[in-house]
């Protein structure tokens, strides 16, 4: 045996599992895969033609007319956009596919960005028309950086326009090594097949990733295809190398040659680990079984009526990363395995498989049940909040307006435990529901969810833009909380700006345990991340390191509860004296329109503080990536339709956070009483103010 092919044998070796099926004992490979990319670039029509041509479903359906087996939701049917995770399944031979189908569109990229945590491989599918997108660039490097091997699939080669070797040329644009696999055959003026790139054109591509496979390329020697195959299986799964595909899914074109590139290259799940190891990347509710939390397991098994308690779950902290045990776990009710919106009872699941628990309210997305699982990857940051609202219900009649009120923050709360980017929250001393948005569609979608699956009708104050706040300067802050007694907690932290986008770095310093008690130094590392949720300005407080300097307790005095009244004082004695910036969001754009409007379009551009590349002109439209402030580029939209009839394209994706200009200043209500406020902030703390 050649030493490629014992690599492809011990890579690709099919992990032996059983499924029960009628009776039958199966052995059967798993593959655990996501279909990504841009909206609308055909990514779930794929999935369908991936379903039919495996011979999963008799006949493909359709998005134009809600017929799509992964659109389950009423509103994704409706609109024609998927705003939720689903995950289907096919067998090619001995191979089971577990697919899940993303959404495209950047609104719902939360949905995407949990998914990268439970895949094996990807398929990215890129426009053959419209090209690498804003969202397409997104997910191609999260790919690259979190080592997910994927294959890219060039769509819609059947549509005017259409260029492959354009798609292509930008994807190798954006880094990494390409290789076609298939190429368009044109028949007249349009493209109506693929066939299958030769064996030497694979072999010229692999032969720079290989000095045996370089000789053979120079001496013209063409080593037999599964000596070729199992290099290119090696190369994809360490993303060295990404092969390509061209079809056009609608019609069914190159699907086939896809699906045998899935089962070829990219990695099966490991099943022979036998201590228990699952991620929860989705939350469902369902109305007859209650929270469905849907799982990938990478070790051991679950049955029905197991103990989550016993199994182990930890959940980890949103500000220091660490991971905390969940008590109070109850019982698993039922296992189900989703195909679309239909979902059998399997009683079992096992290492490799993805599956949905029954009757466990309490689990959320992200907890690991069991151990971490090697080379875990954390969820991808594609998604950033950066719009909120508050919602009111509906009513018109006062008598009613309390009782809507419950139905509608229970419903948010819901709808936050699926999507916890949108961060509801309930604002007791103001009376008001108020949850977070990535755009105007998400917002749209919640409001059809409410009325479609709560029976609520809200109301939404318009949209405004979340900004955040960070040190200026260097600083210390200082709190000594000793009167009125009994109490005695001092706090000393000394904060220093960070680099954009490095979040919060907390740091205990090395305070001996006399001086400050460790259960004290934990009370005051947890107070501390609740503090900087606002600022001075009301904002979340990011991209700073902050260091405990000092700190004191006394014996005889010192309440356990003292640290958290008096941290929070400290933090933002702190931030007054460091001064704060004020940070706002910014998106990455690529707008695609008529040559005759680019000069309306820069120069709307600079008005709204934007800045451009050189624009791109060919054909008679033009090409232009931005950076936009997402305050003042709102109502672009519309603008650009209306000065291109409708004929431009507008792909915006969260891009990060950027100093708003001098002097400008934002607030927001605080949420409760400002510590700065020292004396009622102790009574309020301590309960004796309402």
């Amino acid at each position: 045996m050649s030493v490629f092919a014992a690599q492809y044998k011990q890579l690709y070796t099919f992990q032996q599992i059983s499924t029960t099926t009628k009776g039958s004992v199966i052995a059967m490979t798993i593959k655990n895969i996501g279909i990504f990319a841009h909206v609308d670039a055909g990514k779930t029509t794929l999935t369908e033609q991936i379903l039919y041509h495996s011979g999963a479903i008799r006949e493909a359906g359709s998005v134009d007319n809600g017929t799509a087996r992964t659109d389950t939701l009423t509103v994704e049917r409706e609109r024609g956009i998927s705003v939720r995770n689903c995950s289907t399944s096919v067998d090619i031979g001995d191979v089971r596919i577990n697919i899940i189908d993303t959404p495209g569109h950047i609104d719902f990229a939360g949905e995407t960005e949990r998914a990268f945590a439970v895949l094996d491989g990807a398929v990215l599918v890129v426009s053959a028309v419209e090209g690498v997108q804003s969202h397409t660039e997104n997910l191609r490097r999260i790919f690259v950086e979190s080592g997910v091997p994927h294959i890219i699939f060039v769509n819609k080669i059947d549509r005017a326009g259409s260029s492959v070797d354009s798609a292509v040329s930008e994807l190798e644009s954006l880094g990494g090594s390409l290789v076609s696999l298939t190429n368009p055959v044109s028949e007249g003026e349009s493209f109506c097949a693929v066939e299958a790139a030769s064996d030497e054109s694979l072999l010229e591509a692999l032969a720079n990733f290989d000095d045996d496979l370089l000789s053979s390329y120079i001496s013209g020697e063409i080593p037999p295809r599964e000596i070729l195959d199992a290099r290119l299986a090696v190369l994809c799964a360490s993303c060295e190398l990404t092969p390509v595909l061209c079809g056009a899914a609608a019609k069914g074109i190159g699907v086939e040659y896809l699906i045998d590139a899935v089962v070829k290259y990219l990695p099966s799940a490991e099943t022979d680990r036998e201590s228990l190891s699952a991620v929860v990347y989705r939350i469902e509710h369902d109305r007859d079984m209650g929270a469905l939390a849907h799982v990938r397991l990478y070790g051991g098994e679950m049955k029905s009526r197991d103990d989550l308690s016993a199994l182990g779950v930890t959940r980890e902290n949103r500000y220091t990363h660490e991971r905390e045990p969940v008590e109070s776990l109850g019982k698993i009710t039922q296992i189900r395995v989703s195909n679309g919106a239909r979902y059998t009872d399997t009683g079992r699941v096992s290492a490799g498989d993805i599956a949905a628990l029954c009757g466990e309210p309490n689990l959320k997305i992200g907890d690991i049940i069991g151990e971490l699982p090697p080379n875990y990857r954390h969820f991808a940051n594609l998604a950033n909040p950066f719009l909120t609202v508050c919602a009111r219900p509906a009513v018109s009649d006062p008598a009613k307006e309390a009782s809507e009120l419950i139905r509608l923050t229970s419903a948010l709360r819901e709808l936050s435990e699926e999507e916890p980017l949108i961060n509801f929250r309930w604002e007791k001393t103001e009376r008001e529901a108020h949850i977070d948005l990535t755009g105007n569609i998400q917002l749209e979608i919640i409001s059809a969810l409410l009325r479609e699956r709560y029976g609520v009708e809200a109301l939404f104050t318009p949209p405004t833009i979340i900004y955040r706040e960070t040190p200026a300067r260097a600083g210390d802050g200082f709190e000594a909380y000793t009167m009125p007694k009994p109490c005695w907690a001092v706090v000393q932290f000394h904060l220093e700006p960070g680099e954009r986008g490095s979040g919060v770095v907390y740091d205990g310093g090395n305070i001996p345990h006399n001086q400050l008690f460790y259960k004290y130094q934990a009370h005051i590392k947890t107070s501390f991340f609740d503090a900087i949720g606002q600022g001075l300005h009301g904002w979340e407080v990011t991209d700073f390191k902050c260091t405990l300097t000092g700190g004191e307790h006394h014996t005889i005095h010192t309440h356990p509860l003292d640290f958290f009244v008096a941290t929070p004082m400290a933090f933002m004695d702190g931030l007054r004296n460091c001064g704060v910036k004020l940070l706002e969001p910014m998106l990455k754009a690529r707008i695609r329109a008529p040559e005759d409007c680019l000069g309306k379009i820069l120069g709307e551009i600079t008005i709204m503080r934007g800045e451009f590349d050189t624009p791109v002109i060919a054909n008679g439209s033009c090409n232009i990536d931005c950076i936009l402030p997402a305050a003042t580029s709102l109502e672009f939209p519309i603008k650009l339709a209306s000065w291109s009839a409708g004929r431009s394209t507008y792909s915006p994706s969260f891009s990060g956070w950027r100093e708003c200009p001098a002097g400008f200043v934002a607030e927001t209500p605080r949420r409760g009483v400002n510590p700065l406020d020292r004396a009622r902030w102790i009574l309020w703390a301590r309960g004796a103010l309402k």
